[in-house]
């Protein structure tokens, strides 16, 4: 029988609860399995649970918390036959008579006989313990072995990190100025030692090895998502609660059902640990952040209390290797006579403007498209975050800076393509137009910064132009709309909108060119299009990529400067 033995220790009351449940909650509010009504007690003190046959108890981060055997306990403990537990006025024990043969309770939990009938009659009296048993005839509920297993795994990952941290103070390690070889170096031997204490305790299928890797990842590394950023199939890794993670595979959204954090702390760590290299925060005060991991992947971070489930991060996974035109076109992506009408229109100093929705892939294609520059000219990139990799040997990266703990020195996108301006650039790439900085932008493609690249949220090209207007109104220089559309008229010459489809591909779906403003109306005429002709077999979307017909204005200048230019690819039809 397992129970557990609980003493008052100013009334000098007992009584026994046996443990028929998974998980037993003790506080003193009413509604927990065992009520402890007491002023040092919290309303929901401590939690025993069971897993896979084995108990632990947990503080529920009680205000006077819990003792195990005379030591505070921060994590999961695990609980042996006659292991003490201190919360507030009463001493609990806990008593396994299936693993050890019955003891007598120490003197400073030795009931008095006289008082157990006396427990018995007045247990729903006020300031008195009110157990609540569960009935003997109710059926056991189902065992979920899955979520058993990883509750196991957690408690002893935990219990792992609390005797870590007793041999290698890792809070007071600096992780910025040591390489990640040399933490490994430090860490790896102290946890392999740690692990093989506890070797015969884990679940069936668990292999030491890699459990000892994932404790030193969850130590000095990034966690469970060193092994996600390495897949390379993953595009997409979202953590949604310590023990929720999901990724995209493929355009695919699957749960990783054996990867999770020991607890959100850790998670909170381990997005803390992300930021440290670029300066960057989340805290309380500023919950929310933008970053970038070294290989140049986007990442978001979102904390309590404005994420109400927990700590969630998000990371697009950018390619080690930076995508090339002849990726995307064997992506599909992109035709081969649009990716040469694309890589003429850069080379000639066209202004392009990337549209399309969020994951759509207008980071990949503005970086494909900055690769076209020739390599003599000055590139000013500009960024939230740094994530363009362009290959030319004058490139100078620009990323904003936010605001510090006392709301100031933020450094806006705005400022940087302005002061862009006074830095000699031949051209500007600006990541991502989403405020005033549209105006600036446009400003600068028409005083003589031609071939200039940006990206901006939209679902078609005519939104795009729409949208653009309204990030221009941000600036807040009250322009007319006649004023605000002439410069977009004039400074945009190829809207390309990329799409992520139904199935998870991603396409340029239209290439566009402004004609110019009628009236108030800018004017716009389809050059090139993705034709969606149905689904095939396994689910992916079936179509061609299409010339309209129509050709480019600016063609016929290209012509005049003795330029060839291939007109087979604006003949209508098939462009692949």
């Amino acid at each position: 029988m397992i129970k557990l033995y609980i003493k008052d220790g100013n009334s000098g009351k007992s009584f026994d609860y046996p443990l028929k449940k998974d998980s037993v909650m003790i506080g003193k509010r009413e509604g927990n399995d065992i009520i402890l009504d007491r002023t040092n007690i919290s309303r929901e003190h401590c939690q025993i649970i069971q897993v896979n046959g084995g108990f632990f108890v947990r503080d529920l981060q009680s205000r006077n918390g819990t003792f195990v055997n005379g030591e505070k306990i921060n994590g999961d403990t695990i609980l042996e036959h006659g292991t003490t537990i201190q919360l507030g006025d009463f001493l609990v024990r806990f008593l396994d008579t299936n693993s050890a043969l019955p003891q007598a309770p120490p003197a400073a939990l030795q009931p008095p006989q006289q008082e157990t009938a006396i427990v018995k009659k007045e247990e729903t009296a006020p300031q008195k313990v009110e157990p609540t048993p569960e009935p003997a005839e109710d059926p056991a509920p189902p065992v979920d072995e899955a979520a058993e297993r990883r509750e196991l795994i957690i408690a002893i990952k935990r219990k792992i990190h609390e005797q870590l941290l007793k041999e290698l103070n890792l809070k007071q390690m600096d992780l910025t100025k040591e390489s990640p070889e040399e933490l490994r170096e430090r860490t790896g031997p102290i946890i392999n030692k740690l692990v093989e204490k506890v070797k015969g305790h884990l679940p069936k299928g668990v292999d030491a090895v890699q459990f000892s890797k994932d404790i030193l990842d969850e130590a000095v590394g990034l966690g469970v998502l060193e092994d996600l950023i390495a897949e390379e199939e993953i595009d997409e890794i979202m953590v949604n609660n310590y023990d929720t993670i999901f990724v995209e595979r493929k355009g695919k959204l699957t749960r990783v059902d054996d990867k999770y954090f020991t607890d959100n702390r850790q998670l909170i760590s381990i997005i803390r640990r992300i930021l440290a290299p670029i300066s960057r925060r989340v805290d309380e005060s500023s919950p929310m952040v933008d970053a970038r991991l070294v290989d140049g992947s986007r990442v978001n971070a979102i904390i309590p209390p404005l994420a109400i489930s927990g700590p969630t991060l998000t990371i697009r996974k950018f390619s080690t290797d930076p995508f090339t035109v002849d990726d995307l076109i064997g992506f599909g992506s992109v035709s081969r006579n649009m990716a040469d009408f694309m890589a003429l229109c850069v080379d000639q100093r066209k202004n392009i403007l990337v549209s399309g929705g969020t994951g759509s892939g207008k980071t990949t294609l503005l970086n494909v498209l900055s690769n076209f520059i020739p390599a003599t000219e000055r590139i000013i990139t500009v960024e939230d975050a740094a994530e363009l990799k362009l290959i030319q040997p004058h490139v100078v990266s620009l990323e904003s800076k936010p605001a510090n703990i006392e709301g100031k020195g933020a450094i806006p996108i705005r400022d940087l393509v302005k002061n862009s301006l006074r830095m000699r650039p031949d051209r500007i790439v600006v990541g991502e137009c989403r405020g005033g900085e549209a105006l600036d932008m446009l400003q600068a493609m028409n005083t003589g910064h031609d071939g200039s690249l940006t990206t901006l949220h939209a679902n078609t090209t005519r939104d795009a132009v729409n949208r653009l207007e309204t990030l221009v109104l941000m600036a807040g220089m009250e322009l007319p709309s006649r004023a605000i559309r002439e410069q977009i008229a004039s400074a945009i010459n190829v809207i390309i909108q990329q799409a992520r489809l139904s199935d998870g591909t991603r396409k340029i779906i239209t290439i566009s060119e402004i004609l110019g403003i009628d009236v108030d109306t800018v004017l716009l005429r389809d050059l090139f299009e993705f034709k969606q002709m149905g689904y095939d077999d396994t689910g992916r979307i079936k179509g061609e990529y299409v010339a309209t017909g129509n050709v480019p204005d600016f063609i016929e200048d290209m012509q005049a400067r003795g330029l060839e230019v291939d007109m087979d690819i604006f003949k209508e039809g098939t462009a692949a």
